[in-house]
């Protein structure tokens, strides 16, 4: 009798198996078929040459890029309401000559946005302005930035963008990327009405920013939080000197006040995770109140107590740094956060951005067949390398300038930072040389090394006078050490060869950063 039933039960499961797998199978097979079908019906009947998830500043900026060279554009974007973003709201010198080549330089018209010149240093009750060289030649622009709301600014890029009829701007929330043997043919979204759809394209663009859903299956890199920027507004107040940047090298990291609008300052300041007081129960409050304010300038101080007092919203984000990687996927392009991330200490990311946009749009315009793979993925190639120079240049340049900004009670480590604070207000080649790097203006990797020896070089002497002791020689040394791990990490990251060329950040220039470049 068991016997009888184990055969039985046996036979009813391995039918069960069976009929489960083959039902699975099919349905597969069937969803594949279909996915094809409508991949087919999108190409014969004009569906998009390009779909770019996320219509950011990259995604806005690519799509009106690439329509004006004459592709159809599909943009799905999560949310199309103006974001409220902490981070983007200064566009170097640098990147507003990006955005004009691109024709986008209206775009930070009709937002308030405010002219910034340059930088104003603030250390142990001292002050020193840095402004933006104007007498630069080799730089084709005026060289000032723009402060502004972040969200003002990419609605602006939307409107331009969704002005031109090859582009379509539709709201929904990308799921996966729909892939065949290796090569990315389309993605799968939610569309606003939160039904399923599918769209199809030779390339497929993720432009989805700092937290993208899809970046890990494309690339290994992952992003590493190294510290919280926190901020909030202080509202109808305007800085003593609002068309500067006022950075104040405090404890234990950097504050910085800057004018967003005509009536608006946006402070911000620097957070570790080792110490981080709650915002809920009114600690941060207490702690900007307490531990920062005694620490901000007397003529600042009212405007950064401002928000606080007033109950401002205060906002938390994590600055992150992650290097950039090809994808091992074809038929994709990944860009903007999604793809390359370093400290925001220096405000340049979107810079970096808008130069990436502008290569990868002179490398594809030739392409009248965006389905070759091979082809596209030979483009994608060329576009890594031949980004270096500017990346590079403000990927170190962030990285390394963050870590200069902390505190530390490290003799070696608070000398290089008294270095930093004098080499940038000691006026002539030194600062006009260092603000180029910061305002995108001179993309040269080995202008950036120059200039951090000389700093190390400076600190040196500061430390070893009045007369060499033994100590001070020993402290001399570790600061040595200390410039070598600022440089090292990124000559590994970047590249060695692409960090240490003069030929290819000189084509660069040529190309991208002339008046009559493309």
């Amino acid at each position: 009798m068991d016997k009888a039933f184990m055969e039985v039960f046996l036979w009813t499961l391995l039918a069960f198996v069976l009929t489960w797998t083959t039902y699975h199978v099919t349905n597969r097979r069937k969803k594949a078929t279909k996915l094809a079908d409508v991949a087919v019906e999108e190409i014969r009947y004009g569906g998009p040459d390009v779909i770019i998830v996320g219509a950011g500043v990259g995604g806005s900026a690519l799509a009106y890029a690439l329509a004006k060279d004459g592709r159809r554009v599909h943009v799905i974007e999560r949310d199309m309401r103006e974001p409220e973003r902490m981070m983007g709201e200064f566009m170097q010198p640098g990147g507003r000559l990006f955005l004009s080549k691109l024709d986008l330089q209206d775009c930070l018209e009709g937002i308030d946005a405010q002219k910034a010149t340059g930088l104003t240093l603030y250390k142990d009750g001292k002050e020193a302005a840095s402004p933006f060289p104007v007498e630069d030649n080799k730089f084709p622009y005026e060289p000032s930035a723009r402060m502004f709301y972040n969200g003002r600014f990419v609605q602006r890029l939307r409107q331009k963008a969704s002005s031109l009829p090859n582009v379509r701007l539709e709201e929904g929330t990308v799921r996966s990327l729909i892939e065949e043997k290796g090569v990315i043919k389309g993605v799968t979204y939610k569309n606003s009405l939160g039904e399923e759809s599918t769209a199809f394209a030779p390339l497929t663009v993720v432009c989805d920013g700092c937290y993208s859903n899809l970046r890990r299956s494309l690339n290994d890199n992952n992003a590493e939080v190294i510290s919280y920027t926190v901020g909030y507004v202080s509202k109808n107040c305007r800085l003593e000197e609002p068309e500067k940047l006022h950075l104040i090298m405090a404890k234990p990291s950097f504050t910085m006040l800057y004018q967003i609008s005509s009536t608006d300052v946006r402070c911000a300041f620097e957070l570790f995770s080792n110490y981080f007081p709650s915002i809920a129960n009114g600690e941060m409050a207490s702690f900007v109140k307490n531990d920062l304010a005694p620490q901000v300038p007397p003529k600042l101080r009212k405007i950064f107590l401002k928000g606080i007092e007033e109950g401002a919203k205060i906002k938390v984000t994590p600055a992150k740094r992650m290097s950039a990687t090809l994808s091992r996927k074809k038929g994709v392009i990944v860009l903007g956060d999604a793809f390359n991330m370093r400290h925001p200490a220096i405000a340049s990311g979107m810079m970096v951005l808008l130069s990436d946009i502008l290569i990868l749009r002179r490398l594809l315009k030739p392409l009248r067949n965006l389905g070759d793979a091979n082809k596209v993925s030979e483009v994608i190639k060329c576009f890594y390398v031949i980004r270096k120079p500017m990346s590079a240049t403000v990927n170190t340049l962030g990285n390394a300038f963050s870590q200069v900004l902390v505190a530390s009670t490290d003799q070696a480590k608070e000398a290089m930072r008294q270095g930093c604070y004098d080499y940038l207000s000691s006026g002539g080649f030194r600062t006009s040389g260092m603000m180029a790097l910061f305002g995108g203006m001179n993309p040269r990797p080995l202008s950036l090394i120059y200039h951090l020896f000389a700093i190390t070089l400076s600190s040196i002497g500061q430390l070893l006078s009045p007369f060499p002791s033994p100590l001070r020689i020993w402290h001399s040394l570790r600061l040595c050490g200390v410039s070598l791990k600022l440089l090292i990490p990124h000559l590994k990251a970047e590249g060695v060869i692409h960090m240490m060329s003069p030929i290819n950040a000189a084509a660069y220039c040529k190309n991208y950063m002339t008046a009559t470049a493309v």
